[in-house]
């Protein structure tokens, strides 16, 4: 039976130092990302986002706005990966600097792409930076190189 499996992000943007919240992930998706994680069972959505962003930054944040949806399709096996992607401008709280799964700290926005990114976070930026994609869809298996495709 194939497996479905949901996921979110979030970019924390300090607009008035031109700054976003990246994690140096050191367990899966090695590399810098946006913090997030799994959506459990009986969760919303946005409730796991800010469940996961308070676990892995320390931050509370609230005012998500919908960036848009990876959407991963296994041609092979019919299993599909989910990502939802939000930004918010709202945070407040104490920052972590550590946790378990990496680094956590602020970099300036416009040096994102000078940094090492987790394999495949290069492609997705444009859906956190402009407000013109609601999708990324791509379809992979054990044997094809991953493409995605902004929509």
């Amino acid at each position: 039976m194939p497996k479905v499996e949901l996921t979110n992000m979030c970019m924390i943007y300090d607009k008035t130092n031109n700054k976003v919240l990246v994690q140096d992930r050191i367990k899966s998706w090695k590399g810098i990302s946006f913090p997030g994680g799994h959506i459990e069972a009986g969760e919303s959505i946005v409730e796991s986002t800010i469940r996961e962003i308070k676990e892995e930054t320390g931050l509370t944040i609230s005012d998500l706005k919908p960036c848009g949806i990876i959407h991963w399709y296994n041609d092979e096996t019919g299993d599909r990966y989910f990502v939802f992607n939000y930004k918010t401008e709202v945070f407040s709280g104490e920052l972590l600097e550590r946790t378990h799964e990496g680094n956590v700290f602020w970099v300036n926005k416009d040096d994102l792409l000078k940094l090492n990114l987790s394999e495949g976070l290069e492609e997705r930026l444009p859906m956190f930076l402009e407000e013109r994609y609601s999708e990324g869809f791509g379809i992979w298996n054990e044997h094809s190189i991953r493409q995605l495709k902004l929509i």
